[in-house]
């Protein structure tokens, strides 16, 4: 389960608080919405709980969108409920139901006390009031500044936005977190700076269509300290570049949707204002099959999009996902893909086989391929998606970078450039320096950013001696 870990400066709780264990799985999304659940019972007086036996009841927050994370959440239940009993289920998974309406979870655990679906901080609240009645006079000292994370301090997610107006065939995620919500400008810079402040060196920027932000409200003209914004995905992009210069953080983009708007922020990227990746869910490449998908466009204005992204910021890394094994897809419609990707030359991939998810439209297309065609075409997709990555890593080699180190010491270290989100991609390993003085620095390196020199390559990670 997650272990939890508060600011040394807060006070302690009181001996007598209630306990509370917490597993979040799934995206960075529902991570903040972890965070945010974490944040608010330790502000009512709460303590947290590092494992099952210390805790007077479980929290899971679960996920619900491919069938492995379905089955990772539901074992994650059944441990929680023998090892504790007393569990309390929120997230994606929480909203799936049969088709008669019959909650998933309840049916293959029916001893759950309660079951919420996603960004329901307050409905989980009242549960846990109703199970553990809040402690007395509780304190907001007890918060640290930025609420409490369940990421290392160095870095955080900042989630601009809930739900998705997109109707990808599929994709169950909009009948679960329901349409584009995007928050106040104001209030998401007000959560960047405070961030920023408690000492974050990366602000992740998350939401399911994070280049959407703002559409939902029409562009409206929001206010931070006084002054005008747009709510706008390219303005908030410019604001927190402004902040994240305050204060010598990265800022990195996530889950972008290729819309021609995007073009906008990669001037800031050239002036290294934001870090220069993109992470872009394109799919496939055949325009068939993205018609199939509900997906825009086609490889060839895909291509065009990269090659005009890379004249504007030339050292931009992209990394994205794609789908093999689609309903209907023909080998000619495969065979499209593997040439996109080599193609494209993206710096990062990641590939699902096709899996059918419960309501989703694509379960109703003709054409289903068998479960071990779709993930040998997986398996063909990555060998190639790995030899480009390959190769564009060996053409980084002798480059000096400047890294965040994420864990270190005297030994080593492993650290990431602008090139490398955590979690989703590789690292750049340090090696041990020769001299006593240098160990030491390295040693006492982590959070921070260091410059480094390339000097190899391993598999997908770069090798990499400290200046």
């Amino acid at each position: 389960m997650s272990e939890i870990t508060t600011s040394p400066s807060a006070p302690d709780a009181s001996p007598a608080a209630p306990r509370i264990g917490f597993v979040s799985l799934g995206c960075p999304k529902a991570l903040v919405d972890s965070e945010r659940i974490v944040s608010r019972l330790r502000a009512e007086g709460y303590e947290t709980s590092p494992s099952y036996a210390g805790a007077d009841l479980v929290i899971v927050n679960t996920c619900g969108f491919i069938d492995e994370a379905v089955q990772e959440s539901l074992d994650a239940i059944g441990e929680a409920l023998h090892e504790n009993g007393r569990v309390l289920v929120t997230g994606c998974l929480g909203a799936r139901t049969d088709e008669q309406g019959r909650s998933l979870v309840r049916q293959v655990h029916p001893k759950v006390l309660a079951v919420t679906g996603p960004q329901a901080t307050d409905e989980v609240l009242q549960q846990v009031h109703a199970t553990l009645p809040k402690p007395h006079d509780p304190f907001v000292d007890l918060l640290p500044p930025g609420g409490l994370k369940l990421t290392p301090r160095h870095y955080a997610y900042l989630k601009i936005a809930e739900g998705c107006n997109q109707s990808c065939s599929f994709c169950i995620i909009p009948s679960m977190r329901g349409k584009l919500v995007s928050r106040p400008i104001g209030e998401v810079l007000d959560e960047a700076q405070a961030l920023l402040q408690a000492g974050v060196r990366e602000l992740l920027v998350v939401s399911q269509d994070t280049a959407a932000y703002g559409s939902d409200l029409r562009y409206r003209t929001g206010f931070w300290q006084g002054r005008p914004l747009r709510t706008r995905f390219a303005e908030l992009v410019q604001a927190l570049a402004a902040l994240a210069e305050q204060h010598d953080a990265w800022v990195r983009l996530h889950y972008i949707y290729p819309y021609p708007h995007v073009d906008e922020v990669l001037p800031v990227m050239a002036q290294g204002r934001v870090l220069p990746y993109l992470d872009v869910p394109l799919q496939h490449a055949h325009p068939e099959v993205l018609r199939r998908m509900r997906r825009p466009a086609g490889g060839e204005r895909a291509l065009e999009r990269i090659a005009r992204w890379r004249e504007a910021c030339p050292d931009i890394a992209i990394r994205s996902t794609f789908i093999a094994g689609f309903p209907g897809e023909t080998e000619q419609e495969f065979e499209t893909l593997l040439d996109f990707v080599r193609r494209a030359e993206l710096d990062r991939v990641g590939c699902f086989a096709y899996s059918p998810v419960q309501g989703a439209a694509a379960n109703e297309l003709p054409g289903a391929l068998p479960d071990e065609l779709r993930e040998q075409r997986r398996a063909r997709f990555m060998e190639v998606a790995e030899e480009v990555s390959v190769r564009r890593l060996r053409g980084r080699v002798g480059q000096e970078l400047r890294v965040l180190v994420d864990r270190a010491g005297r030994d080593g270290a492993s650290a990431r450039s602008y090139a490398e989100a955590p979690e989703i991609d590789g690292k750049v390993l340090l090696r041990a320096p020769a001299k006593p003085s240098a160990r030491m620095r390295l040693a006492q390196a982590g959070g921070s950013f260091v410059s480094v020199r390339v000097v190899g390559t391993q598999g997908h990670d770069l090798v990499a001696d400290l200046l």
